[in-house]
């Protein structure tokens, strides 16, 4: 059992958000929390995050902490309510719409525990009263700090070149390997040549979700089916990535999806989740498995409260610096940094990174969405950080799954030169990407147009028939073609 468990994590799986639209801050407006001399004020109840301009389609605010910065779209963008971006006219609806969460109708039964340590024993349980406890009881001083980076969504032109600045062969762990990160992917707009060249060279591939649709976390059983395994079908189908190499997802705008979600990971063969988020705490959270009660507050409100054995959390631990400069935010992009130099920004994430390197050392995982890197002093100062930690011999990069697999066998810093698990010379990679991949122009219709348009998609496999999409992951135009059956059913 406990070999089953190391193959698994030995695999090698990264982030990606891909929206790819630039935002652009005014700063007076920003500070003022004002468009129009009207006072915006931001929702209580569902805290932090972007709401549509009452006044114009063209602005929305920024709620953090309570407090709302008007933020601009780009010229000939405007804000979409639904999907809480910038994007083109004819596809943005246009704000402020209701929204009304349906019900929640669990039986609160069975409901998980608080942490018992004298019970939860690694490798195959791991949990703490507060979640700040470093596995194996080990001094932090003697530790690696990991940095884990990770990207949502899309993979296509909009940002490709600048993951390949990130990951550029120069940049080099400790024992001479190259860097890696966790790439949670969503379907609409990937370009799957170019993920399967990133699996190819060791990045990990998680799902995100196919259609990114909002309200998910109040969707059933089989919407979640759909969404992350089938995300998990089109990876196979159109990069050639296992199964077996996809063992971690992200819910959408982290949202997890109550028990339902974790019920799909565990029965669907999932090893982790990274979709919860944590409050602005003075000491970092470390993974922990959901034998037990979380540890912490549930941001979202719509966390699992059973209990899921052997199933990691790897949450989003809140990034913020003394003074709350810039807010607090889960993704990196979504602290207010707009108006920063690439010193600036520099200056923000040492300080934010020392909270952990200085404390637990827990795993300093650093999200990201497309539109980071559509500010030049935001990519200017990401840049100087990863150069500056490159200097400190005791951090290394890696995957999520890598820093699961640490964590299940803790290891001190003199002992990683020679740590299997993170040895570039021992991966078992997916197959390179062809030269010449299949350019492919697929008719798409969502369930809820009345037209038909056009995706482009590149992949190295034969084009399929029509785009793929929810139950049709393979893209055979045979409507309700896909039948997933949990992997503990199987025969």
């Amino acid at each position: 059992m406990a070999t089953s468990l190391r193959m698994f994590f030995n695999l090698i799986v990264i982030t990606v958000f891909c929206i790819g639209l630039n935002t652009v801050t005014s700063q007076n407006d920003q500070k003022k929390g004002k468009a129009d001399g009207k006072e915006f004020e931001c929702p209580q109840s569902t805290g932090n995050g972007n709401y549509a301009d009452p006044a114009t389609c063209k602005r929305f605010y920024q709620c953090v902490d309570g407090f709302p910065y008007v933020n601009r779209c780009p010229s000939g963008l405007y804000f979409d309510d639904v999907a809480k971006y910038c994007t083109f006219k004819n596809e943005a609806r246009c704000g402020p719409l209701e929204s009304t969460p349906s019900p929640v109708t669990e039986t609160p039964t069975d409901l998980a525990t608080k942490c018992d340590p004298a019970k939860c024993q690694l490798p195959y349980c791991f949990c703490s009263k507060d979640g700040t406890i470093v596995p194996g009881n080990l001094d932090p001083e003697e530790i690696p700090q990991m940095i884990v980076l990770t990207l949502d969504g899309a993979v296509n032109l909009n940002n490709y070149d600048h993951y390949r600045k990130v990951f550029n062969h120069k940049r080099k762990n400790p024992n001479g390997c190259e860097i890696k990160g966790t790439f949670f992917i969503s379907h609409e707009y990937s370009n799957y040549h170019m993920i399967q060249e990133l699996a190819s060279e060791g990045h990990e591939i998680g799902t995100e979700t196919i259609s990114l649709q909002t309200g998910l976390e109040n969707k059933g059983y089989e919407e979640w089916v759909g969404e992350m395994v089938g995300m998990r079908d089109i990876l196979k189908h159109l990069s050639n990535i296992s199964k077996s190499e996809v063992v971690g997802m992200r819910a959408p705008f982290l949202k997890p999806g109550r028990n339902t979600q974790y019920k799909v990971l565990e029965e669907f063969g999932y090893i982790y989740d990274s979709s919860i988020g944590v409050p602005a705490l003075p000491i970092p959270v470390w993974p922990y498995t959901l034998d037990y009660k979380i540890p912490h507050e549930c941001k979202s409100g719509t966390c699992p409260t059973k209990s899921f054995p052997g199933v990691w959390e790897v949450p989003l631990n809140t990034h913020y610096v003394e003074g709350f400069e810039g807010g607090h935010c889960p993704y990196l992009d979504q602290c207010v940094l707009h108006n920063h130099d690439g010193d600036d920004v520099f200056e923000w994430l040492q300080e934010d990174f020392l909270r952990y390197y200085d404390q637990n050392r827990a795993p300093y995982m650093m999200p990201f969405h497309t539109n980071w890197f559509s500010i030049k002093e935001l990519e200017q100062g990401l840049h100087k950080f990863l150069n500056w930690v490159q200097t400190l011999d005791d951090v290394w990069f890696v995957t999520i799954t890598q820093a699961l697999t640490w964590i299940t066998d803790p290891k001190t810093v003199s002992e990683l030169n020679k740590y299997e698990p993170w040895d570039c010379k021992k991966e078992n990679l997916p197959p390179k990407p062809c030269n010449l991949p299949n350019k492919c122009a697929l008719s798409f219709k969502r369930p809820e147009w009345n037209f038909t348009d056009t995706r482009y998609l590149e992949t190295c496999n034969e084009c399929p028939k029509q785009y793929p999409w929810l139950d049709d992951a393979s893209g055979s135009g045979i409507p309700g073609k896909d039948n997933y059956v949990p992997d503990n059913v199987r025969k």
